[in-house]
């Protein structure tokens, strides 16, 4: 019998035992039966196998979803509350300040003084900020002015008697120095970074010794804003930019710092300067920045040397002078520069070292970059005419200077 017989018979006697597997009437049959339970008991369990490991990892995305939707939910309804918010926010608030006080307190020093033919009276005395540990101090002019003796007291209830080092009645500035070292000195930060809306912290001797260390605290106002002092002896102007702050100023504040979050000093207080405002909520610092150049003069020379051409002036009215926008003369200072450069009323300056300048503030500005006794080259308007002329400059002194 050949290969292909042989298969023949095979598929036939396969194909019988099928048949009687079929009818159960056969080993085989029980033998194929049992073969195919194996095979679904293996894919049963496969099945189960997989299910579970999908519901597995369904579960745990799921479970993972709910957590963190819950610890979102938590922190929106929970930790960023606007009650929790503010307070946290008023914590913050008053440990800086807190922090604040603590760094600066220690460099402010009250002041008191005797006038003579006045009693000594606390209740109008200043404060002052220590910015050498050699004894030097920075304060108002007028808690000083007139003083017969003056005496100072440290963070620690000593009192030293004080000497002054120099004054600047135009900006209100003095030094003084008690006799003492290694005191604790205050940090003078940079008025130019700051803004609008920053924390202030007022930190003086307000209503006098009793109440010394007195802290109040407020925003930044406004910047640069600009205070025309005028002297009523020479007519000269002084623009001068102070720090607005509704931090209360009291008189005792005078020449107390105002300071910045991080405990450094950006003003010094001027009840003087406040008191130019009516507004209520209103104070004034003197720019830290303003008051460094002023101390350096007053270390060196005692004084503020500030450049002046000797006259009164108001800006120019456009119309009334034939469209000529400039500084009009009202008066002219006695031996002056201007009065020996023949500077008369009526003149308009319309420049001065080659700048154009329509008011006393721009022509002040253009005056800081000169020394006393230069020579500043001006164009004045005169009955229709321009003239030039050279005005030698001379020191500007203020009516109250000695």
């Amino acid at each position: 019998m050949d290969n292909k017989d042989n298969y023949k018979l095979n598929e036939e006697i396969r194909d019988a035992l099928w048949k009687n597997a079929d009818r159960g009437q056969d080993i085989f049959g029980e033998i194929k039966f049992r073969k195919n339970n194996k095979r679904n008991f293996f894919k049963a369990l496969l099945k189960v196998v997989l299910f579970m490991i999908i519901a597995a990892l369904s579960g745990g995305i799921t479970a993972n979803y709910v957590i963190n939707k819950d610890k979102l939910q938590k922190n929106i309804s929970g930790d960023l509350t606007t009650s929790k918010l503010e307070e946290n926010d008023k914590d913050i608030y008053v440990n800086s300040i807190s922090n604040v006080t603590r760094k600066v307190s220690p460099t402010v020093v009250g002041i008191s003084v005797k006038v003579e033919g006045v009693e000594e009276t606390p209740e109008a005395s200043g404060s002052g900020i220590i910015f050498k540990s050699e004894g030097f101090i920075i304060t108002n002019y007028h808690v000083i002015q007139n003083a017969t003796d003056i005496k100072v007291k440290l963070s620690n209830y000593k009192v030293l008697k004080a000497k002054i080092i120099g004054i600047d009645v135009i900006s209100d500035l003095a030094v003084i120095k008690v006799d003492a070292s290694n005191l604790p000195v205050a940090k003078l930060g940079d008025s130019s970074k700051v803004n609008v809306g920053d924390i202030a912290i007022a930190i003086g001797n307000p209503l006098g010794e009793q109440f010394s260390g007195g802290v109040t605290a407020g925003i930044i106002s406004a910047l640069d804003r600009k205070v025309n002092i005028v002297d009523k002896k020479t007519g000269e102007q002084t623009i001068y930019k102070v720090i607005q702050t509704d931090t209360t100023i009291n008189q005792g504040n005078s020449g107390g710092a105002l300071c910045n979050i991080n405990g450094e000093v950006i003003g010094i207080n001027s009840l003087k300067i406040s008191s130019t405002s009516e507004a209520p909520g209103v104070g004034f610092a003197i720019n830290i920045n303003v008051a460094k150049e002023i101390i350096s003069d007053l270390m060196t020379y005692g004084k503020v040397i500030r450049p002046a051409i000797g006259i009164y002036g108001v800006p120019a009215i456009s119309v009334g002078n034939n469209g000529i926008e400039g500084v009009y003369v009202q008066e002219v200072v006695d031996n002056s520069g201007a009065d020996k450069a023949g500077i008369m009323p009526t003149d308009i300056i319309t420049q001065i070292g080659g700048v154009k300048v329509k008011n006393m503030e721009e022509l002040s500005n253009v005056l800081d970059k000169y020394k006393v006794a230069r020579s500043v080259h001006c164009k004045v308007q005169r009955n229709g005419k321009v003239k030039d002329v050279s005005i030698i400059l001379s020191e500007l002194k203020a009516t109250n200077e000695p």
